[in-house]
Formats: structure tokens, C-alpha cells, sequence
């Protein structure tokens, strides 16, 4: 059977892990491995980045070459290689090449697997370049030009009016406490959803992430706003006979006091958008949101902002320079309120 009419095909271990298979003997192997260092999402995603290149290249992973690499590029950004439709770059341009951050993406994982292809001896050497060649080549090997040049987009963020209404759109006192999460704490959907009673330190508001992105684990800083909403959702809507510790639960229906899902926590958010008449306000924004006016505040802003990206030197300076944007908008008081969203 060609790599095209592959479909990716996921289903739960006896031990409730996941499984994912393509029906590419080398892929699935691969996936195996990935499955026990990466979390499920990444599983999937590799899974169908490998069967979008198997799916243009159509050929098997030992017959790999650079030049079927660089074809690959051209095709994932013109759109014109092979039978398969892209789907548009935005969504109000004609349907053809994917991004070039999609398409990066998808060559690490590609790159990533063929080196895992290498370190078992299936292929001597990884077809993905590093790079093409300069005439600096030379004097600064490894300095070659990218395979796929990307924008360093500035994080976009809510403005303080734009949060207001938002929370003011939230019905519950679940879906406010959600929110304040993350947007005085910084921390991302998954981070939130897998809080657990315990991890709660009121005394010392803090909050100590267990399951972090990239198996990393940090307790951060949170304003006290944050646990006086979690209080009032503790005490007045969460179901008493919940058999989860997960802080943060259905309210009602059939599944009242299970764990809520990412799903659940996108229709919350999506029907809040709607009503407070915001054209965005996602999960990450509101991260970016808090983690752009860390940035901007004096003394310990190093520090917390540090925490809370649990990431690089380089997202700093992404916040950093949407941190000086925000600065030249004269009625964007930023600082003015952390320091009161901190009291």
C-alpha cells in the first residue's frame, strides 16, 4: 500500500497509554519511541507531520534523499506538489502553500526522525540539510542560511479593557478562576486543566506546576486575585463528591465532577468571546498576555517571567520587544495594572 492512503490511527494500550499507528513500519517504531519521552499531542503531531512528507515524497524511508527534502519545501509552501490540496496559509487566501512556520516544523520532526533512523543503523546518514552552503562557509562552518526563513511574530495579547470583558462574560465562577490562571499566572491550558488540589500553596500563593511542557516541573508566583476565585469556585460550585483531586471540574451534566477537558475549556472560552464581542482571546493569548506585562514590570520581573515560560533566553527577548510595543501606545498602562491586578 503507497504512504498516501495511510491514515494515522490512535487507540489507548491496557495501561490507558497512547498508540499511534500510520502503517509505516519505520514510523511506527519511531512513534513507539517518541511515546516515551513526549507527551500524547506530540506523539500526534509527529505522526501526521511524517505522513504529510510520506504523503508527498511517497516513497520509502530508506530511499530518502535532500533532494526529495527540498522538494518537500517547495511543495509545502507553492502548494503544487503532488495530488494533495494544502490548505491556505490564511484564512482569507486561496487554497495553496502552508506557512512557513508549519513547514519548519515539519522538517524537525522529519529531521528528527531520520536521526533516530541513523542512531539505529536503518539509514547512514540524515537527508534533511542543516543548511545551505555561504561563502562563509569556511571560515564559519555550521553558519549556513536556513532551509525556510521564519517571521518572529510579536505574541498577540489582550489590552486590559479586552480582559475585563472577557472575565465579564464568564458565567461561572469555575471558568473566572480559569482565566485568572492565566492570565496572572501565565500558565497554558494543559497546565491549568491538570492542577490538582495540592497544588495550590494559598499561604505562599504559588502554584506548583507537576506537569509542565516538556516534563518540567516549577512552582510560580501568582497574584492573589487568582486564589480568591479559586476560593469562591471551591466553595460555592465545585461538586463536594468529586471522586477527582483535579481542581477544576464539570459542573453539571452527566459527566458533573470529572475532570474538564480541552474541549470543554474551548467552548467556555469561545462562548465568552462571543458575548463580550472579542474577535480573539485564546488560551495562549491570555499567557502571552500575562508573560508580556511580566516583562515590562521592574525588579522582579526577570524573575517571575522566568518561571513562568519555563522556556529560553530567546522567548525573553519575543516579550520583550512586544513589551516595547505596548510601551508606544499611550493607552496601554500596563504596569499600572500588574500592580493593581498584584494587590
Amino acid at each position: 500500500m503507497d504512504a498516501a492512503d495511510e491514515s494515522v490511527v490512535s487507540s489507548r494500550d491496557g495501561r490507558g497509554g497512547l498508540v499511534v499507528r500510520t502503517g509505516i513500519p519505520l514510523v511506527d517504531v519511531y512513534l513507539e519511541f517518541l511515546g516515551g519521552r513526549c507527551r500524547p499531542n506530540t506523539v500526534l503531531a509527529a505522526a501526521y507531520d511524517l505522513k504529510v512528507f510520506f504523503a508527498v515524497v511517497a516513497g520509502a524511508p530508506d530511499q530518502v534523499r535532500p533532494a526529495d527534502v527540498l522538494a518537500f519545501i517547495t511543495a509545502q509552501r507553492t502548494g503544487r506538489g503532488g495530488d494533495r490540496a494544502l490548505q491556505p496559509v490564511g484564512l482569507a487566501e486561496e487554497p495553496g502553500g502552508v506557512s512557513a512556520a508549519t513547514v519548519r516544523r515539519r522538517l524537525s520532526i522529519v529531521s528528527g526522525f531520520f536521526a533516530f533512523l541513523q542512531a539505529r543503523g536503518d539509514v547512514t546518514a540524515n537527508p534533511v540539510p542543516r543548511g545551505l552552503p555561504t561563502r562563509r562557509e569556511r571560515s564559519r562552518p555550521g553558519q549556513g542560511v536556513p532551509l525556510v526563513r521564519t517571521v518572529r511574530r510579536l505574541p498577540r495579547i489582550l489590552a486590559p479593557a479586552e480582559v475585563d470583558a472577557l472575565t465579564g462574560a464568564l458565567r461561572t465562577r469555575r471558568d473566572r478562576a480559569m482565566v485568572a490562571a492565566m492570565v496572572l499566572g501565565g500558565l497554558r491550558r494543559c497546565e491549568v486543566l491538570g492542577l490538582r488540589l495540592g497544588d495550590l500553596h494559598a499561604a505562599e500563593r504559588r502554584v506548583f506546576i507537576a506537569e509542565g511542557k516538556g516534563g518540567r516541573q516549577r512552582l510560580i508566583p501568582v497574584s492573589g486575585r487568582f486564589f480568591a476565585a479559586v476560593a469562591a469556585y471551591l466553595n460555592a460550585e465545585r461538586p463536594p463528591g468529586a471522586a477527582t483531586d483535579r481542581v477544576f471540574v464539570v459542573l453539571k451534566g452527566p459527566r458533573r465532577g470529572q475532570p474538564l477537558t480541552a474541549k470543554g475549556m474551548d467552548v467556555v472560552l469561545s462562548a465568552a468571546r462571543r458575548r463580550a464581542g472579542l474577535d480573539h482571546a485564546t488560551c495562549h493569548e491570555l499567557r502571552h498576555t500575562c508573560l508580556t506585562r511580566l516583562q515590562g514590570r521592574r525588579g522582579a520581573a526577570a524573575g517571575c517571567a522566568g518561571g513562568c515560560l519555563a522556556r529560553g533566553s530567546a522567548d525573553h527577548d519575543r516579550y520583550d520587544r512586544a513589551r516595547g510595543s505596548l510601551d508606544r501606545q499611550a493607552t496601554y498602562i500596563v504596569a499600572a495594572y500588574i500592580a493593581g491586578a498584584a494587590r
